[in-house]
């Protein structure tokens, strides 16, 4: 055995040695240098080419108790407590560096503070929905989460990507907001008690019932104070009463389309409707084609203008025509409601924008 294996390396020896001699050699061979390592490429910096040094983009990703920031393309790191000496270490570091932009995630309002700081500072603030952001880490290769990988994550996505700034409320708006937003939760919880109304036992009815006429009280305190604030204020009132002129839109669903949705009048049909999350996506593969379906966009505004369209549908004659027309055309109810939304912001967006009441056309006047 030992023989053999012997054997052969003493013949593949000979076959290196004869290929070697027929190999024709250089007259003056280079001199032999040691190979230099070739850099290994980042995944989450090989799809985009760094930019000059003299530009910067900023990511904070916001948490409970601090705040992280990072850097890109050079990265570097910053980590300061959620408080007004944490902002006022952050908005010094940033002075330092002069970003061309901050880009945050909506976190709920927890970074409702901290834009407002940032843009009361100057600096352009673009507030982006949480999934872009965890889409484009695993896009770029990213799959660790962390608070201070999440902030270099939304340096590289403004960079790479460069959203829009979102022009941030004012105080007034944040306010209204915050109403609305309170209102809403009474309404969950009015809805919650009366259900437990109908099967508790006899014993703690009273209980509920008393919950439920607190909770109804609560409610018109609420939107009294809805009404005064949009009567305090001589834009928000113009606007209030040209949305309110609009068959099917009621005082909550103008307070919302207000607070919610400031760039209403602003944009196009298609942005607006995008914005919203009315406007159906393709959703199409080679020959196969699928349902076009809505997705996305603000479900806040989408609720109450759901709501609205309803309304609209029973006393509106351009919305309940088009309606009827969609439903004779055997579409679902569910899909010509949809329609109809869009319809009635299109409406509601070129009103605003043209800053003219609601003038049916002259085939639907009654």
């Amino acid at each position: 055995m030992t023989k053999n294996i012997m054997t052969k390396n003493a013949v593949a020896a000979a076959v290196h040695a004869a290929l070697d001699a027929e190999r024709p050699v250089p007259a003056n061979p280079p001199a032999a240098r040691a190979e230099e390592p070739r850099p290994r490429p980042d995944l989450a910096t090989a799809a985009v080419s760094p930019p000059p040094q003299s530009e910067c983009w900023v990511g904070i990703d916001v948490a409970k108790a601090h705040l992280d920031g990072a850097t890109w393309p050079e990265i570097e790191r910053l980590r300061v407590t959620r408080d007004d000496a944490g902002l006022g270490t952050l908005t010094a570091w940033l002075r330092a560096r002069a970003p061309k932009l901050i880009v945050l995630e909506a976190t709920g309002g927890l970074e409702t503070s901290v834009v407002t700081a940032l843009v009361e500072a100057g600096w352009p603030v673009a507030v982006i929905n949480p999934r872009q952001a965890r889409d484009f880490a695993k896009a770029t290769g990213r799959l660790a989460k962390t608070d201070a990988l999440d902030a270099a994550v939304l340096a590289h996505f403004g960079h790479a990507i460069r959203p829009e700034p979102r022009p941030w409320k004012d105080e007034e708006t944040q306010e209204l907001a915050a109403v609305l937003q309170r209102r809403r939760q009474l309404v969950e919880m009015l809805t919650a008690e009366k259900n437990r109304l109908a099967s508790a036992h006899r014993h703690v009815r009273p209980d509920i019932q008393t919950t439920i006429d607190w909770l109804e009280g609560r409610l018109k305190d609420l939107d009294g104070d809805l009404r005064r604030r949009l009567q305090a204020s001589p834009v928000w009132r113009e606007r209030d009463d040209l949305l309110r002129g609009v068959p099917g839109v009621g005082p909550v669903t103008a307070a919302t389309l207000l607070a919610a949705l400031p760039e209403l009048g602003t944009l196009d049909r298609r942005q607006i409707s995008a914005l919203v999350g009315v406007c159906p996506f393709n959703r199409d593969s080679g020959q196969c084609r699928g349902r076009r379906m809505i997705f996305g966009g603000r479900a806040g505004v989408r609720a109450v203008l759901y709501m609205a369209t309803v309304a609209a549908s029973r006393c509106n004659p351009v919305i309940k025509t088009f309606y009827q027309r969609l439903r004779a055309a055997g579409k679902p109810a569910k899909v010509a409601l949809t329609a109809c939304m869009r319809k009635l912001l299109t409406i509601l967006n070129a009103m605003l924008k043209a800053k003219t009441p609601w003038q049916p056309p002259a085939e639907c006047k009654p």
